[in-house]
């Protein structure tokens, strides 16, 4: 009777969840995945069916799709790689018994907690506005360049903002990941002689590999479905240097009205953040030890 009991427990109190995440989610996609097949303005009482010629269109030269997903995959790259090399680092740091440990800890986590939007809105102005009153003050030549005018200089700038905002976020994940590793087996390798490089890399990274998965994974992720900072910052410009591919399903499914081409490259774009997801924690999990 206990076990019926907690069955009927169980699936009262989980049928809301799965009901919303079913209307939320799981139905929008299945429509999506119809969508991408139809011709659809989001007016018309009935789309057309095409059949592939959204696919088609994706992959043709006049195509904006192509462009935007080489974008996101640079962009994808030269985050993950920042933002775990700082985020390690400072976990490195901070985990060390330090009198401002805990307030430098807060300090690089409370841009993680502020809007996507914000942030970008914030950077627009020091990138146009507050290096310009810092040039006028110090003479340095860096601080008058175009650093969102100029395409290469803002598509290095989306990303130290992009870097500069999540970076907390990792480190407090790899602190825990620091603190979980046992204290016995770096004091055995230092008593059989290592030094602190190799006591480094050979212990505390490959026992570090959980939190490199689950770190690698979300910046995978984070990084792929770039929008807010890019849209704040420059909108995708200059010259569509920084169109990332979830704007360009923003602008084509919601400001050209063109639903069913907009639905297409969702479709396409989650298959390639499934393949690269699936691929990342595969390799990443085949380099995890046991302790």
């Amino acid at each position: 009777m206990n076990k019926k009991k907690q069955a009927v427990e169980t699936v009262i109190f989980t049928l809301p969840a799965i009901i919303l995440v079913t209307i939320m989610i799981y139905i929008p996609f299945v429509m999506s995945g119809y969508y991408s097949f139809t011709e659809w303005n989001g007016i018309a009482k009935q789309p057309t069916f095409i059949g592939f010629d959204n696919f088609k269109a994706l992959f043709q030269g006049n195509s904006s799709f192509l462009s935007a997903l080489i974008f996101t995959g640079k962009y994808t790259i030269l985050f993950m790689i920042l933002a775990n090399i700082f985020a390690l680092a400072l976990a490195v740091v901070l985990v060390k018994k330090l009198r401002t440990a805990n307030l430098l800890r807060g300090i690089f986590f409370v841009p993680y907690i502020m809007s996507m939007t914000i942030v970008g809105f914030i950077w627009k102005f020091i990138f146009s506005q507050g290096f310009e009153k810092l040039y006028e003050m110090s003479g340095l030549s860096f601080l008058n360049l175009s650093w969102l005018g100029d395409p290469n200089l803002a598509f290095y700038s989306v990303v130290f903002v992009g870097v500069w905002q999540s970076v907390g976020f990792y480190m407090v994940l790899y602190i825990a990941g620091l603190q979980a590793i046992p204290g016995d087996v770096l004091e055995a390798a230092i008593v059989d002689g290592a030094n602190g490089r190799a006591k480094f890399f050979k212990i505390t990274l490959p026992l570090l590999m959980p939190s490199i998965t689950t770190c690698v994974f979300m910046s995978l992720t984070n990084s792929l479905k770039v929008f807010d900072i890019i849209l704040a910052l420059t909108k995708g410009g200059p010259g569509g240097s920084t169109y990332s591919v979830t704007l360009d399903i923003y602008r084509e499914a919601f400001q050209n009205n063109n639903y069913g081409l907009g639905s297409a490259k969702s479709l396409v774009f989650f298959i390639v953040i499934l393949v690269l997801t699936r691929l990342v924690l595969t390799i990443s999990r085949s380099r995890e030890v046991d302790v």
